[in-house]
């Protein structure tokens, strides 16, 4: 249970919870603390500024506030109606929790008048008032029902009465003002523990108070716990009980809600229905924590064994080195002091790395059964609204907190072993050059393959050495086949430990392995993963090497340009193997302009006509014929042009080296080009009176029939 404490402190004042109200990114606060660090805002800012901006949302939806933006000093937060607003700049304090509070820019009240007012007492918020969340830092601007329109968090408040109850040693009086005694009866009806003095003080056994029922201290607190649930009511309609579970906006609403508010046309459960099923939810991601609660449990046994180990084999390697030390001349002894500081530095730092590891295990574990503990207590609540208000939040923190036991937290940072060995058959004169020598070469590097894929033709690989290897690595070697099961070949060759390989064949099979090195040699080949490239390519314009005239939409898939003037741009892949076919449709084509569709290499000219220069090969158009042009050679004029719907198509076949055009499926002239080699991109060149969409992917049309490939042709 003492774990669990920090689970009930507020943020704010570093006590324990009164009244916690849910703020609605999830974090509970004080209802008096909340009102201590309201901010108000300039009238520019104004909460109808902020709901008219956000006008367009229907509710708050809890689960989505990781896509809003994080509250920094400067600038940022969010509407109460999921507009965006600019939080105001105050400056920063720290609660007694350590955590960031903003406080208003008035005075604030003394610590004695931190009190929480009487329901239905509480002072008019000012207007345009704004609170900052001291946990996450978002801000909201608060609407006309200022903090009441937040729900109270009733099963936070029945858990904190709880633990205060289980950890008080004698329940005190509630009215005595300094020092209160230790109380001796309480009244069933006032709800209140009196010491004698008070009792016959407040209380006194006539009149009215006569009848009611006075029960000694620990029968007063068996009662309070047994107490029935509170009847849960609508903060947007007080006399309204909440029966309901609206399941679009994961909050739980009244009678009043379905008819007449915003709730009406959303999709609503029965309340006991869901709160079984969230408690059902929560229970199973316990039991996943639980789980990592307990290897954690096993793998503190197990460093802490590694101490024992580490002390001993420290032990055992110093008595073997003062051995050979003593076996040496004076000159040896000299330099034993030496290797013997070395000796204790490796000890001591293996020693604070798994001292360091434990300590930090331990206080993750603490956490966590922190956690555990407070998520089963809100499991006990029989209140199914307050309930269901904090189980997401609960749900998603046990899930992020399991998520923090993942891999290589139980995994120890450092071997008990000692990897260095002392070579004692240097000759006397080498003695002074007497030092450890590393024997080992790196153990084989292990693929990660959640982490490796290919993407077209670019295959990504990474790696990392075993967890318990201390020998140290200079660098890795990459090896790749050739994609038709070749021998390997360096493809990488540095200190990273992720590669991406760019420009392999299409539809082809890659065989990669890799391996590491130090000064004493290289090391075993990992195991080999084979990776498979994509069968048709997918691409899209690239807008980095694109003219700047240039305009892309649509995922860089359509594009046009702001000039008069034709401009290039290319796409983001490159083929030098196999048969390729991608089309364009025209979706704007005035004033009968003559783009130029085509391949290019990756220097090409971006400021004319595409196959002006020897970079590019294409086929230029207008509204009534065709050219094939390459190095401002116009070749093949062709009747037959495009309008607004019409699709050029491309066909690439490296297998003859040739490209062919073709309009509306028919092909256009004849063979364009011929004895291409090399790596070329898809390229347009186009000015502001045309608009086209590229689709790619697409197979072979069905009148051309590939040639059998070319032995001699390039690879990239």
């Amino acid at each position: 249970m003492d774990e669990m404490e920090e689970e009930l402190k507020c943020p704010v004042c570093g006590s324990f919870y009164r009244e916690p109200i849910i703020l609605p990114c999830s974090h509970n606060i004080c209802l008096a603390c909340a009102r201590n660090i309201l901010v108000q805002t300039p009238d520019a800012e104004s909460p109808q500024s902020s709901r008219a901006s956000g006008s367009g949302v229907s509710d708050y939806d809890y689960l989505d506030l990781d896509k809003m933006s994080l509250y920094s000093e400067a600038d940022s937060g969010y509407g109460s109606y999921g507009g965006f607003v600019s939080a105001p700049t105050t400056p920063c304090q720290k609660s007694p929790n350590g955590v960031r509070v903003f406080p208003p820019t008035a005075p604030q009240p003394p610590p004695q008048q931190h009190l929480l007012p009487q329901p239905g007492s509480l002072p008019p918020i000012p207007r345009n008032s704004c609170i900052t969340c001291p946990q996450c830092h978002r801000s909201l601007i608060l609407d006309e029902r200022g903090l009441r329109g937040f729900p109270k968090n009733r099963v936070l408040e029945g858990v904190v009465d709880r633990y205060q109850q289980s950890k008080a040693a004698a329940l005190k009086c509630q009215l005595c003002e300094k020092s209160p005694k230790e109380a001796t009866v309480m009244c069933e009806q006032c709800d209140v523990f009196y010491c004698d003095p008070c009792r016959l003080r407040c209380h006194p056994p006539r009149g009215p108070l006569a009848k009611h029922r006075l029960v000694p201290p620990a029968q007063g607190r068996i009662s309070r716990r047994a107490s029935p649930r509170k009847i849960s009511t609508c903060t947007e309609h007080e006399l309204e009980n909440l029966s309901m579970y609206c399941v679009q906006c994961k909050m739980p609403v009244c009678y009043q809600c379905l008819e007449e508010g915003k709730h009406g046309t959303h999709e609503v459960k029965a309340l006991g229905a869901m709160w079984k099923l969230h408690k059902g939810q929560l229970s199973q991601a316990l039991n996943g924590l639980s789980d990592r609660a307990t290897e954690a449990k096993e793998f503190l046994v197990q460093l802490r064994n590694m101490v024992q180990h580490i002390q001993e084999n420290g032990v055992e390697f110093e008595a073997c080195l003062v051995a050979q030390c003593d076996a040496l001349i004076e000159t040896l002894n000299r330099r034993k002091a030496q290797l013997l500081a070395r000796v204790n530095k490796e000890h001591e730092h293996k020693l604070k790395v798994v001292r360091d590891q434990i300590s930090h295990c331990t206080v993750k574990l603490r956490q966590t059964t922190g956690l555990m503990e407070y998520c089963l207590e809100v499991i006990k609540e029989n209140d199914p609204s307050g309930f269901l208000q904090i189980s997401d939040a609960l749900i998603r923190r046990v899930h992020m907190t399991e998520s923090q036991w993942g891999k290589g937290t139980l995994t120890p940072r450092m071997t008990s072993d000692f990897d260095l060995t002392l070579d004692s058959g240097p000759l006397l004169q080498t003695i002074h050059q007497l030092d450890f020598v590393q024997m080992k070469v790196p153990a084989a590097p292990m693929l990660q393959l959640e982490e490796c894929c290919t993407q077209n033709n670019s295959a990504t690989l990474s790696w990392k050495q075993p967890p318990l290897s201390t020998i140290a690595v200079e660098g890795y070697i990459l090896e790749l086949d050739d994609g038709n099961g070749g021998p390997f070949r360096e493809v990488y060759v540095g200190t990273e430990t992720i590669c991406t390989v760019d420009g392999l064949h299409f539809n082809s099979t890659y065989k990669s392995r890799v391996k590491a090195f130090n000064a004493s040699g290289v090391g075993q080949y990992s195991k080999t993963l084979i990776m498979q490239t994509s069968e048709i390519a997918w691409f899209t314009f690239d807008p980095a090497s694109a003219h700047p005239d240039i305009i892309l939409s649509n995922d860089n898939l359509t594009v046009t340009c702001n000039s008069y003037d034709d401009r290039v741009v290319m796409g983001n892949s490159a083929f030098s193997r196999g048969v390729h076919y991608w089309e364009m449709t025209v979706d704007r084509y005035d004033n009968h302009p003559d783009p130029a569709f085509g391949i290019a290499r990756g220097d090409v000219l971006k400021d004319v006509m595409l196959g002006k220069d020897d970079k590019a090969w294409a086929m230029y158009v207008d509204n009534n014929r065709s050219w094939f042009m390459h190095n401002n050679s116009h070749t093949n004029r062709t009747d037959g042009g495009i309008g607004k719907g019409a699709t050029i198509g491309v066909l690439l076949d490296f297998t003859r080296r040739i490209v062919i055009f073709l309009i509306n499926d028919e092909q256009q002239g004849p063979v364009a080009f011929e004895g291409l080699e090399g790596m070329y991109y898809p390229a347009i060149s186009l000015n502001r009176n045309v608009q086209v969409t590229l689709h790619t992917g697409l197979p072979i049309p069905d009148f051309y029939t590939p040639g059998e490939a070319d032995p001699t042709s390039s690879v990239c």
